[in-house]
């Protein structure tokens, strides 16, 4: 049973800074394609970034060039750090795993066979 914790949300002012952790157990994590998605109110939950076993990664164009993915194998954790973050960056961010395997798929920050395995989310707010 593959679980995902995700911690790091939290409340900061626009142009600040966040690093969010996602903890993953079960068997497979280095193998796996995971990611980071965001629901904003009122919007689906969208694709952030994501990052394959082999290090691929891939970032929407809302995140290209402000966020960064990445991971330790060794802890079975995906981090993204956040940078000059805006409002429209606020929601709920979840982090989630492929069990397939696959690689990224360019521009999207999204794994190509879709995702498995989700956590419950974090909760960003960001202030103007």
């Amino acid at each position: 049973q593959v679980q995902l914790v995700e911690s790091g949300g939290g409340s900061v002012q626009a142009g600040g800074s966040l690093r969010l952790h996602c903890a993953v157990s079960g068997y497979g994590f280095s193998s796996f394609c995971v990611g980071w998605f965001r629901q904003g109110s009122g919007t689906e939950r969208e694709g952030v970034a994501a990052i394959d076993s082999d290090g691929r990664t891939s970032y929407a164009a809302s995140a290209k060039g402000r966020f960064t993915i990445s991971r330790d194998n060794a802890k079975a954790t995906l981090y993204l750090q956040m940078t000059s973050l805006k409002p429209e960056d606020a929601g709920v961010y979840y982090c989630a795993a492929d069990k397939f395997s696959g690689t990224v798929v360019a521009g999207k920050g999204v794994c190509y066979y879709g995702m498995d395995y989700w956590g419950k989310g974090t909760l960003v707010t960001i202030s103007a």
